[in-house]
C-alpha cells in the first residue's frame, strides 16, 4: 500500500480525476516531447462525458498550448475496460505525422496508471493493507492507527501533514469569506458565509451542526471555483475531512498535534479503500468519493474523542456503509450539484458515526473490510450512467426549480 502522501494531494480543483490527473499527464508527456510541433489528445469515457464541466480541456491546454498547437478529441461513448477515465496523448512532427502515442488513465485522487497497473509505480510503504490486519496489530501492541502510519512513513510524515492541515484551514477561511456565484452555467450562489452567520444565531447542537455545514461548504465551494484544496480522498469530496477536523479543533480546542494524528488515521482509512477498491467516482460512483471521505472523517473524529481501535474501525465502517450505492451524477458535469451539498451532509454523518460508535464497545457484525469489498462490487454493478458521465440520475434532464 502506498504512502498517504498520494492520497492527500495539494492542488487546485474542481476535480482530482478530471483536472489534476489530466494536468499531470500533460506535464509528463510534454517533458518527454518538448520538440513536438503539435499535440493531439483524445479523451474517453467519463473523462470526455464530463470533461468540459470539470475543466479537463483547460487543464491540458494550460500545459501544452504554450509550447505547440493542441487538438482535443472527445469520445464519451468509448470506455476502456481498465478504467473509465482514459486519455491518449499524441505528439506530431512538422508534417503532422505521429511521433509517439501514450494512453494513460486518471484513476482517482489525481493518480495516474497505465494499462495493467493497479496503481502508480511508486514503492509500497505499508506491509499491511486491510483494516482487520492493522486492527489486530493495534490491539496486540497497544498502539494506535496513527502510530502505524508513523512507523511506516517515518517521522517526516508529520511535516507533510502539517502542510496538508494548513492548506485545509486556508481553504475553510477563504471559503467563509468568499461570496458571489460559482463558475459555470448553473449560476449557483456560494452559501458557506450565510450558513456560518446563521449558525452563530443558534445555540448548542443546532449551532454546531450549522457550523460544520458552513465549513464543508466553504472548502467545497473553493474547490468548485478552482481554488487550492487537498484531496481527501478526492477534490469532489474535499470538504468533509477538513470540516470535521476544523470544527472539532475550534469547538474542543484539540491541539495541532492531535489533529495531525487524526489526519494520519483518516489517511490510513482512505488508503485502505484506495488499495482494495477505488476512490474514483467514474469507477465506483460517489460512494467511492463522499462515502470514503465520510469514513475517513468518522475515524478521525472517533480517535480525537478517545475511541479504541475497535471503535475507530466501527466509526469508519458506518461512514462508508451508509453511503453504499451512492451514484455520481454531477449536473452539467460540474462539481457543484449535488456534490457540494453531499460534502456538508457527509461531514454531519461523520460526527454521528463517531457518537454511535462511542456508545458501543466497538464490536459489530460487518467489518470495515467487508464494506470495502461490497462497495467495490456495488461500483462494478452500477451502470455507467451513474458513474460520472452526467447521463443519468440527478444530471438527466436537469431543470431548475421555479
Amino acid at each position: 500500500m502506498k504512502s498517504i502522501r498520494e492520497l492527500y494531494r495539494i492542488g487546485t480543483g474542481p476535480s482530482s480525476s478530471h483536472t489534476m490527473g489530466p494536468r499531470k499527464a500533460a506535464e509528463r508527456f510534454l517533458a518527454k516531447h518538448p520538440e513536438a510541433h503539435s499535440f493531439e489528445v483524445t479523451l474517453y469515457g467519463s473523462l470526455a462525458a464530463t470533461g468540459k464541466g470539470h475543466m479537463t480541456d483547460v487543464a491540458i491546454l494550460d500545459v501544452l498550448q504554450p509550447h505547440a498547437p493542441v487538438e482535443i478529441l472527445w469520445k464519451p461513448h468509448i470506455f476502456y475496460p481498465f478504467h473509465p477515465n482514459g486519455m491518449t496523448f499524441r505528439s506530431k512532427d512538422a508534417n503532422g505525422k505521429t511521433t509517439d502515442e501514450w494512453t494513460v488513465f486518471s484513476v482517482g485522487g489525481g493518480a495516474l496508471a497505465e494499462e495493467g497497473e493497479d496503481r502508480t509505480a511508486t514503492p509500497d510503504v505499508y506491509q499491511m493493507n486491510t483494516m482487520s490486519q492493522i486492527l489486530y496489530w493495534c490491539e496486540h501492541t497497544g498502539r494506535s492507527y496513527w502510530e502505524y502510519v508513523e512507523q511506516c512513513e517515518g517521522p517526516e510524515i508529520w511535516d507533510y501533514l502539517s502542510e496538508v492541515w494548513a492548506t485545509m484551514k486556508e481553504a475553510v477561511h477563504r471559503g467563509l469569506d468568499a461570496e458571489g456565484v460559482l463558475p459555470g452555467p448553473l449560476n449557483l450562489r456560494r452559501k458557506a458565509s450565510s450558513y456560518y452567520i446563521r449558525a452563530k444565531g443558534y445555540k448548542d447542537s443546532l449551532r454546531s451542526r450549522g457550523l460544520v455545514f458552513s465549513y464543508a461548504l466553504a472548502v467545497s465551494e473553493e474547490n468548485a471555483s478552482g481554488g487550492k484544496i487537498v484531496t481527501a480522498p478526492t477534490c469532489g469530496a474535499c470538504g468533509v475531512v477538513p470540516a470535521v477536523l476544523y470544527h472539532l479543533q475550534r469547538s474542543r480546542e484539540f491541539s495541532d498535534a492531535r489533529i495531525l494524528r487524526a489526519l494520519a488515521t483518516a489517511g490510513l482509512v482512505g488508503n485502505i479503500v484506495k488499495h482494495n477498491a477505488s476512490i474514483s467516482g467514474a469507477e465506483a460512483g460517489c460512494q467511492a468519493e463522499v462515502g470514503v471521505a465520510c469514513s475517513m472523517a468518522s475515524a478521525a473524529a472517533s480517535q480525537l474523542f478517545g475511541g479504541s481501535p475497535a471503535q475507530i474501525e466501527y466509526a469508519a465502517e458506518m461512514g462508508l456503509e451508509h453511503h453504499l450505492g451512492m451514484t455520481c451524477d454531477p449536473v452539467c458535469g460540474l462539481v457543484q450539484i449535488p456534490c457540494i451539498e453531499r460534502n456538508a451532509y457527509a461531514a454531519a454523518r461523520a460526527l454521528d458515526a463517531n457518537i454511535y460508535s462511542a456508545f458501543t464497545d466497538g464490536h459489530h457484525r460487518v467489518s470495515f473490510d467487508k464494506v470495502v469489498e461490497v462497495m467495490k462490487q456495488t461500483g462494478h454493478d452500477l451502470p455507467s450512467l451513474y458513474k460520472e458521465t452526467s447521463e443519468g440520475g440527478l444530471a438527466k434532464n436537469y431543470t431548475q426549480m421555479d
